[in-house]
């Protein structure tokens, strides 16, 4: 008797994770079926990539990508454009992997939920900006989010000695690790030196550069926290971060027996990316093999809260509730494209975000247009302080 092999759709297929996901399934040839795919504005890759992969469907972001792209696939290939067409994507496979970069990957994760995928989640900032959203979102028959964030793939992996009553009454605190990013050890006058091309020298990890520069300021991990918290409904004060250097542990969870299950691997996120794939089941494969016959040195120690105050904004962000995770994303958001145009100090992309986090008022996030409001306003108050910039 034969099965269907479960059809894939890639949302981000030109970037870090997207590459690497394809990576897993050339591993795994006639486990998965790739049926569509997504991109920026690199036209020629999602070209390749459905060549390879015999695509039937590719989403681009404006129609000028489109007509590029027309002349490089074959005429049977359905092409589609926008946010729309992201989240017409996203209900057609059975595994959705969204590894869209920033706010922009929210319609890929509501449009999976809502049609009842299993979505393989590397776009934190849609679930931190929407996670009421999201929650409802979540309910909807065989709907079901596993993250690809190292982290909390390792979370959920440790999370399988829960008994998973809601709120996991069973478990003390979730402990993040972080490796503590480019710039761990610096002192503040170091800091305000940091250059472009040292915030993207990451010590263990090859990511984009968006994510890049949020692990240097550790904004990265802020927003893991709240990231954590929406994911296994975890108040934030029982998840705590803490800086391991190797990349090894890639995250514990403290049981109240005192217990303590970890995750490890060497730092790779094929590994995470093929869990996810893979569920129930998991993947034969290599990537992240530790050989213990070798010294492996494992340390851990604080992260220092007042060089990196991102932590400090983000968990205010996730005690505030309502839409201050998403106002604290999308300042971020700003600031981040600023520094990587060489258009802002890396000592003020955080700087930039508490100043528009001080003009936030309370305030409800009750459908998804209030979250595009507030995603809107957030920005134009990050613009705007930008311009004031020496």
């Amino acid at each position: 008797m034969s099965f269907a092999r479960p059809s894939v759709a890639l949302l981000g297929a030109t970037g870090s994770i997207g590459t690497q996901t394809l990576d897993v399934l050339r591993s795994q040839l006639g486990a998965f079926e790739l049926v569509s795919i997504a991109g920026g504005q690199r036209v020629g890759e999602l070209a390749a990539i459905a060549r390879e992969f015999r695509v039937g469907r590719i989403g681009v972001l404006a129609d000028a990508d489109r007509e590029v792209l027309a002349d490089l696939v074959s005429d049977d290939v359905d092409i589609v454009v926008g946010s729309a067409g992201l989240a017409e994507l996203a209900a057609s496979a059975d595994i959705v992997v969204n590894a869209v970069v920033g706010f922009a990957g929210l319609p890929v994760t509501m449009a999976a939920l809502g049609a009842g995928k299993r979505l393989a989640l590397a776009n934190k900032e849609s679930l931190i900006a929407a996670a009421p959203l999201v929650r409802m979102a979540r309910e909807t028959p065989g709907a079901v989010i596993l993250p690809i964030d190292s982290e909390h793939c390792a979370i959920h992996q440790c999370l399988a000695s829960s008994r998973g009553e809601p709120g996991h009454p069973d478990v003390r605190r979730l402990l993040l690790t972080a490796s503590g990013g480019p710039f761990r050890g610096w002192s503040a006058q170091r800091l305000a030196t940091a250059t472009r091309e040292d915030a993207l020298h990451h010590p263990t990890w090859s990511m984009g550069p968006k994510i890049t520069i949020d692990s240097s300021t550790l904004m990265n991990k802020g927003l893991e926290v709240l990231e954590a918290s929406a994911l296994f409904a975890i108040d934030v004060e029982r998840i705590d971060v803490v800086v391991h250097p190797q990349s090894i542990v890639h995250s514990m969870v403290e049981y109240v027996d005192g217990s303590i299950i970890a995750q490890l691997s060497k730092p790779d996120m094929r590994l995470p990316i093929a869990y996810c794939l893979g569920l129930p089941g998991r993947l034969d494969h290599a990537w992240g093999e530790i050989d213990f016959t070798q010294p492996l040195e494992l340390t851990f120690e604080k992260p220092d809260r007042e060089a990196f105050p991102a932590l400090a904004l983000a968990y205010s962000a996730a005690r505030r509730g309502g839409a201050a995770p998403a106002w604290l994303s999308a300042a971020n958001e700003v600031a981040v494209e600023a520094f990587l145009a060489d258009e802002l100090a890396w000592s003020d992309i955080v700087a930039t975000v508490a100043a528009v986090m001080d003009l936030y008022v309370d305030d409800p996030l009750d459908s998804l247009e209030d979250l595009v409001e507030n995603d809107a306003v957030a920005r134009q108050l990050a613009h705007g302080i930008l311009k004031k910039q020496p």
